[in-house]
């Protein structure tokens, strides 16, 4: 089955350059004809090489694929899926991105589905680094389905001798574990910029871990999904490396610096919908909370770290 990209950012052509994809669709025809002329998203993924097997487009009227992966930033998922459903709705489709939809309030998987209910979707996440994959690194990845026909027909088809992909059927959990360990990884980052060090990053880590589960399980995920890759496993690279985006984002919080406004920080977004959502369902995430007061400037540095370490004492 041939494979489409949609989304020429630094993990959507990593995964064009593993996946033997036929096809790299990029929103900027003027980036999309430098990368079919170079073989080299220069602006995104320095250094690595497309292979001559991959054609990059920016016609989405070009995409002939049975299988689409969106790699499309979380917020533009739904005008994307939107705007272009008549290209999609007759393939497989692979959802990427992680996060919560600010005004849905769900993620990737369920925005696609209120659009194109009748296409099948899996969601495909989990502890990576674009440059990872793009230069063949060992990486295992979760593929979550509902179908467990069409998971079983993408897993055999996406799966690479460097890229493991291990299939669930609990797409929830699998798409809150990808969305909040962003969050958790920018208060990793605050954490570290601000000096408080390694056992207090270890320390957010864990109790983060708590809040992840906290509201998972609330909506309906099961413990294991959150425990494996898509959890537990994307929250410690995220918060343990400066590759993570969320991560060197939190970080130039803590140090007071400014930080590089063209690029995507999903767990801002994701921090504001999880703030909403664990309000709503009377659940306390303090962390997230606070990450949400910090990055809508609604509370200084000072101030969260003070809320924090000044809550009640309680049982673990």
């Amino acid at each position: 089955m041939r494979v489409a990209i949609l989304g020429a950012g630094a993990f959507g052509t990593a995964l064009a350059c593993t996946l033997d994809a036929a096809q790299l669709w990029c929103r900027d025809p003027a980036q999309a004809t430098h990368m079919q002329r170079s073989r080299e998203n220069t602006a995104k993924l320095p250094g690595v090489r497309l292979p001559q097997s991959v054609s990059v487009i920016s016609d989405m009227a070009q995409v002939q694929a049975e299988i689409v992966l969106l790699a499309i930033p979380m917020q533009q998922t739904r005008s994307f899926v939107e705007a272009n459903r008549a290209h999609l709705a007759e393939r497989s489709l692979v959802a990427c991105a992680k996060g919560i939809d600010l005004e849905l309030m769900i993620g990737p998987v369920g925005v696609i589905r209120t659009i194109l209910p009748q296409t099948g979707v899996a969601l495909l996440t989990g502890p990576s680094f674009a440059e990872d994959i793009a230069r063949g690194l060992p990486t295992a990845l979760t593929l979550a389905c509902s179908d467990k026909a069409l998971g079983l027909a993408l897993q055999d088809r996406l799966s690479t001798p460097n890229l493991r992909l291990y299939r669930n059927s609990d797409v929830i959990g699998a798409e809150l574990g990808g969305a909040l360990k962003n969050v958790i990884a920018i208060a990793a980052g605050v954490t570290i910029g601000a000096g408080l060090g390694e056992s207090a990053r270890a320390a957010l880590m864990a109790r983060g871990y708590a809040e992840m589960q906290r509201l998972a399980l609330s909506l309906g995920a099961q413990p294991a999904t959150l425990a494996g890759l898509s959890g537990l496993g994307d929250l410690i690279l995220t918060c343990g490396s400066e590759k993570s985006r969320n991560f060197r984002y939190g970080l130039a919080l803590g140090q007071g610096q400014e930080f590089d406004r063209a690029t995507t920080v999903e767990g801002v977004a994701t921090a504001r919908a999880v703030a909403r959502l664990a309000q709503a369902r009377g659940l306390d995430m303090p962390i997230t909370r606070m990450v949400a007061a910090l990055t809508d400037g609604a509370m200084t540095l000072t101030e969260t770290l003070s809320a924090l370490l000044t809550r009640p004492l309680t049982d673990e």
